[in-house]
């Protein structure tokens, strides 16, 4: 069983992991928001790079909740 301090470091660690997803995925969809029209990319990718942001989004929420699970 592990101690509550590597408990506690394990949950550290994972929030840190989902944090940086989540910013990952919004500093990614705002560059594709932005070159988007600079680069006269049509619709249809622009929203596929928006899909590629929300599944980014759903993973850090997934990832957020496991690490409040390992703090259980």
């Amino acid at each position: 069983m592990k101690s509550d301090r590597e408990k506690a470091e394990a949950q550290a660690r994972a929030g840190r992991r989902a944090a940086l997803v989540v910013v990952f995925s919004g500093v990614f969809w705002i560059a594709a928001m932005w070159l988007g029209p600079q680069l006269g990319l049509t619709q249809r990718l622009r929203a596929l790079f928006d899909l590629v942001a929300l599944a980014g989004f759903g993973l850090g929420l997934w990832m957020t909740y496991q690490a409040w699970r390992i703090g259980q």
